[in-house]
């Protein structure tokens, strides 16, 4: 019966059916696999005289994640017509994730120019505005605390250097 239903309704609109999204994320994956597989033999997956080649474990990863891929593959394309009602995420949704993924994509993407500790100071004040509803006052000072934090912990305590933007070489470090 609930099969009669499935095959009867259509998703809503501006949803992304399930059926689509999972055949997409099998047919990425199944991409990934032939790139894994493909450098691994440039690589070498043989063993030389002091070990396995540089491709021996990469290929072999390469080679699980294609056969679970063509799995998922194959499963979609049995199960196509039971998954037509079948909604991953409506439009609502998606804006709710696209709220957290593009600022987050903003954030990696400026921290070849602004460094690591002013981009996450800029995403935390970014998120405490528009998410979290907090003043001036705030947006300010606890970013700023958490970069601090962040620079004392990497760079003094563990000695591990994160990327710097132009107000770290403006203070000399």
């Amino acid at each position: 019966m609930q099969e009669e239903q499935d095959l009867q309704s259509e998703a809503p609109s501006g949803a992304w059916q399930l059926r689509w999204v999972e055949l997409g994320v099998a047919l990425f994956l199944l991409i990934v696999a032939g790139l894994v597989i493909k450098d691994s033999l440039r690589l070498g997956i043989g063993w030389a005289d002091d070990g396995p080649r540089s491709g021996y474990f990469p290929f072999r990863i390469g080679l699980a994640l294609a056969g679970c891929s063509a799995w998922l593959l194959i499963q979609q394309l049995l199960r196509w017509p039971r998954l037509r009602s079948r909604v991953f995420a409506e439009r609502g949704q998606l804006r709710d994730v696209a709220a957290v993924l593009l600022p987050t994509a903003v954030f990696v993407a400026a921290i070849p120019w602004l460094g690591m500790y002013l981009s996450a100071s800029l995403l935390i004040a970014w998120f405490m505005w528009r998410n979290g509803g907090y003043r001036w006052p705030w947006l300010v000072g606890l970013p700023v605390a958490v970069s601090v934090s962040l620079f004392l912990l990497f760079e003094r305590a563990f000695t591990q250097p994160l990327p710097k933007g132009p107000i770290e070489h403006w203070l000399g470090f």
